[in-house]
């Protein structure tokens, strides 16, 4: 491979994946990557946490690969989250909660089918609960950020001092 074809590669394709693998990996980025990726990854809106996720990495320059796995950990804890900032919201804003004859399995099912089949019907009939749900989230996200930031902070230097250490624990 000639010289400038080599040097257009690796300045173009693998330098660019290298920096997002290595970058934000002090201890202060992988526990900022934690926190925010977390907060990130319990948005109430589902289908949008990739995306904000990846926004977020950029902007504060953490490793996207990490971000990215943080957010799929959290998966499993999404929609008991978005039940709980469901809840949060209506207290908020001084709503009841909503009644549904078929329960919530039946409320839950009957909104995102709106949603993915018919989404002006839904933004008419649940949009103020979207509105909810994230003025709840944004009043939560902030003290998760802190203190997933303030747990993770001390783990996370003392790995990189046993990392760093030259006789194994």
């Amino acid at each position: 491979m000639p010289d400038t074809e080599q040097s257009f590669w690796r300045r173009r394709v693998l330098s660019p994946i290298a920096h997002q693998l290595t970058q934000g990996i002090t201890p202060e980025k992988i526990a900022l990557t934690l926190a925010v990726g977390s907060a990130c990854a319990l948005f109430p809106i589902v289908g949008t946490t990739t995306l904000l996720c990846l926004i977020a990495g950029v902007a504060l320059r953490l490793n996207q690969p990490a971000i990215q796995i943080v957010n799929g950990i959290c998966t499993p804890v999404h929609l008991p989250v978005i039940f709980g900032l469901y809840h949060l919201g209506n207290v908020l804003f001084g709503v009841h909660p909503i009644r549904h004859p078929g329960g919530m399995r039946y409320f839950f099912t009957e909104m995102f089918g709106l949603l993915w089949d018919h989404p002006t019907e839904f933004f008419q009939h649940f949009g103020h609960l979207v509105v909810h749900l994230i003025v709840a989230w944004a009043v939560v996200a902030p003290f998760w950020i802190a203190l997933v930031y303030a747990l993770a902070l001390p783990v996370m230097r003392e790995v990189a001092v046993l990392r760093n250490s030259p006789y194994p624990p």
